[in-house]
């Protein structure tokens, strides 16, 4: 039997952290479920799915839809393409059967990248493997999570570039409800008519717009992401801010924009799955205390103070305790007050 294998290449850096990693998640759910009721898709597709920050996993095996069952995503540091489309060819020559003298192979690959930002990795050898010798054999989907993804660079490896406006819920259910048809269009396709051409189903009425890719990008880092560890449990947290421009709070200077940071939430990262993804070299991109606006809790205990940095420069969890111990260095005593200029912490990759 002939299959049509479905990728899922899926950008998990700290960027993704908290909604948007936890609507794909969904959403990867409610596609697996509606393929299940179609005969064409339960016939022909198979999923797998690999997940990219710093490094690159396979996290689901190429695996038949009634036996499919969708994986919980990791969060990793980074944000290495090159990384994760090496790792998708790879798994693409490991996992797809080529046609021989003796028999037909599977149907052309369908892959969907999804992801909200820039490389931070120098994607370009990864880019001209691709383009050599599997961009004919695979239809490629590539899918921008908001502004700020480089889509000229995605127009480099793919004609189908698209831009999922609004990343609220509503969103991102109709956004997979169009993956779901697009799928099953494109199995009724190779069931039927022996044709793999990309079949993909129409936007209209959805968040989702094609992307000329030929116009300049617009690149702006929307999100600042800082990792804190908890004092008492000692797991890994990351602290995510939204960016924001605002007309500046000051008679006469309205006219003037400012430009903050302010507080989206902190989640516990799961440090193992967090550390096997995560491109661990030093960013040297500090951001100010002074630009980040909020502070939280610490989600791992519920500590009141979730954002206090130690001497060492890391960021950990405080709360009634009169001493405390820094879980990063070990440094030990008291909590102070902070410098009225701020102080200068370690963004991660993001």
């Amino acid at each position: 039997m002939r299959r049509l294998p479905i990728y899922f290449l899926i950008d998990v850096s700290e960027s993704m952290v908290g909604e948007p990693i936890e609507e794909v998640q969904n959403g990867i759910r409610t596609i697996i479920q509606e393929l299940r009721f179609d005969p064409y898709a339960l016939e022909t597709v198979y999923v797998s799915i690999i997940a990219f920050a710093g490094k690159a996993k396979t996290i689901s095996e190429l695996t038949e839809l009634f036996k499919f069952y969708p994986p919980k995503f990791p969060i990793g540091g980074g944000t290495s393409l090159g990384v994760g489309l090496n790792h998708l060819m790879d798994s693409i020559d490991r996992d797809v059967q080529k046609t021989t003298l003796e028999a037909k192979g599977d149907w052309k690959p369908i892959v969907f990248l999804f992801t909200d930002g820039t490389p931070t990795d120098n994607p370009d050898r990864a880019i001209q493997r691709w383009n050599t010798k599997y961009r004919k054999g695979c239809n490629l989907i590539a899918i921008s999570i908001g502004d700020n993804v480089d889509t000229k660079m995605l127009g480099s490896i793919t004609d189908n570039v698209l831009r999922l406006k609004d990343t609220d819920a509503n969103s991102f259910t109709a956004f997979f409800k169009w993956i779901t048809a697009s799928i099953k269009t494109s199995s009724v396709s190779v069931s039927e008519t022996a044709n793999d051409e990309l079949k993909l189903a129409p936007i209209d009425g959805i968040n989702l717009e094609k992307i000329d890719t030929n116009k300049p990008c617009r690149i702006d880092e929307n999100f600042a992401v800082v990792m804190g560890k908890c004092q008492t449990t000692k797991r890994p947290y990351l602290i995510k801010y939204a960016k924001r421009i605002r007309p500046l709070d000051v008679e006469g200077l309205e006219h003037f924009n400012v430009t903050d940071f302010k507080l989206v939430g902190a989640f516990p990262v799961e440090e193992e799955s967090y550390n096997i993804l995560a491109d661990k070299s030093h960013t040297k991109r500090n951001i100010n205390t002074i630009e980040l606006l909020g502070a939280p809790t610490c989600p791992c205990c519920g500590n009141q103070f979730g954002f206090v940095v130690c001497e060492c420069g890391n960021i950990f969890c405080v709360g009634d305790a009169e001493y405390n111990k820094c879980p990063w260095c070990g440094l030990e005593g008291t909590l102070g007050e902070g410098k009225a200029e701020g102080m200068n912490v370690n963004r991660a990759r993001g």
